[in-house]
């Protein structure tokens, strides 16, 4: 899959499992940030995205302060998920 398309899945997966009423995906800006000052996403949205990704990707989304640089944008989030699972595991 290629970039741009995982980015598109994230914000559909972000707008339906984060509730964001109001919000389309293509509304998501790539590189605005996930918390604070962008999305506005709180730690309880965090838990809630990971587990989504996990489940959606198969992927292993890190545990506190090592999942900040995957969390920060649509961008990170997708470039993290592509290299997870590019990684064989225990790899």
């Amino acid at each position: 899959m290629d970039t741009q398309a995982l980015r598109t899945e994230i914000k559909a997966l972000l707008v339906r499992e984060l509730h964001l009423e109001g919000r389309a995906p293509g509304d998501i800006d790539d590189d605005a940030p996930l918390f604070g000052e962008g999305l506005g996403l709180d730690s309880l949205d965090a838990l809630e995205l990971a587990m989504a990704i996990e489940e959606a990707y198969g992927v292993r989304i890190p545990e506190g302060d090592a999942s900040r640089p995957a969390f920060a944008s649509v961008a990170a989030l997708a470039a993290w998920v592509a290299a997870a699972r590019a990684t064989p595991p225990g790899g």
